[in-house]
């Protein structure tokens, strides 16, 4: 699975915390307020939002619906569903699972590790 850039990140992040599809409209008007703002402070074209949900689209992270005009955009997964995979992926690229998981284990939190402890049923 792709890695998020900025801008696609951000765009997600509206995607998965809203509670229904946005438009392409609404999610740069939303881009606009967030805290980070957009790239060196400058508003975002329409039609950059459309070119970044284009490609989240390809990536298989948004489905668009076409149903109505404006189209309407939502993520495909939830973000704990991307972020597992992301963490799957790079642990099968690792040649030495078994480090990369001590590493990732070393540096959990004690309530992450009783968490990790109850989910493997131990």
């Amino acid at each position: 699975m792709a890695t998020l850039g900025d801008l696609e990140r951000t765009v997600m992040d509206l995607l998965w915390a809203a509670p229904e599809a946005m438009t392409a409209n609404v999610l740069r008007d939303s881009i606009a307020h967030t805290p980070a703002g957009t790239p060196a402070g400058r508003e975002l074209a329409v039609t950059t939002v459309l070119t970044v949900l284009s490609r989240l689209e390809k990536k298989g992270l948004v489905e668009r619906e076409r149903d109505s005009r404006p189209h309407r955009y939502r993520a495909t997964t939830s973000r704990a569903d991307h972020t597992a995979e992301l963490m799957h992926d790079v642990l099968v690229t690792a040649p030495d699972r078994e480090a990369v998981l001590a590493r990732f284990i070393g540096n959990v939190s004690e309530t992450e590790a009783q968490t990790l402890r109850k989910l493997l049923g131990g």
